[in-house]
């Protein structure tokens, strides 16, 4: 499975207007071995191929990059298993992230994976909901999962504090921003037909 999982990404990995090298490649194949290892019992992940997991999770999570200056701090709201974050501190070792995550088994899962794939200096993890939380040194935030996305869209934008903002979902997403009001760009992912990346101006 890892073999399929590291060819899908050096294989779409252009269409994600991305080129990773082979290091990068292999940590990001430890990362999906260990959501393999512990998604049986965690559910971190809806059952995928390792095909699926390269595009939907690795490149997609990548496709943050380009809007993330030099040195950047991350806040990763409803992180899970830790995406989109960890793919990308695994690719650039300038982030850092903040990963909140109300879930306690999941919230264990994340420190023992951030500690085996060599990144826990460039991480905080919280256990907690959002609102609890001060992102007050992290420049944007990102949210990839959250229940009930388009309900706590109103707060989580509010939390923010015109903060960059980098969600992930599909038409009920822009709709729910729309009514907001909000400012933002969208961007479909590759490969598919209605999933979107949007970019909520500060």
């Amino acid at each position: 499975m890892r073999a399929e999982f590291i060819q899908a990404i050096k294989t779409h990995q252009s269409a994600f207007g991305l080129t990773l090298d082979d290091a990068a490649i292999e940590r990001l194949a430890d990362f999906y071995d260990l959501i393999q290892e512990h998604n049986e019992f965690l559910h971190l992940v809806g059952p995928s191929t390792p095909e699926e997991f390269a595009l939907r999770h690795i490149l997609e999570s990548l496709t943050l990059l380009e809007h993330l200056p030099i040195g950047a701090r991350i806040a990763d709201v409803g992180t899970g298993g830790g995406l989109p974050s960890i793919p990308c501190l695994l690719v650039r070792d300038d982030l850092r992230a903040l990963l909140i995550e109300t879930k306690e088994k999941k919230t264990q899962f994340l420190g023992l994976t951030v500690a085996a794939l060599g990144i826990s200096g460039r991480v905080e993890i919280v256990n907690k909901q959002f609102g609890e939380v001060d992102p007050a040194n992290c420049e944007s935030i990102t949210c990839r999962a959250l229940d009930k996305f388009t309900e706590r869209l109103p707060r989580l934008l509010k939390w923010r504090m015109r903060r960059q903002a980098l969600l992930f979902g599909g038409p009920n997403l822009r709709d729910a921003l729309n009514a907001q009001k909000a400012t933002f760009t969208e961007r479909l992912m590759p490969m598919t037909e209605q999933r979107y990346l949007f970019v909520v101006n500060r």
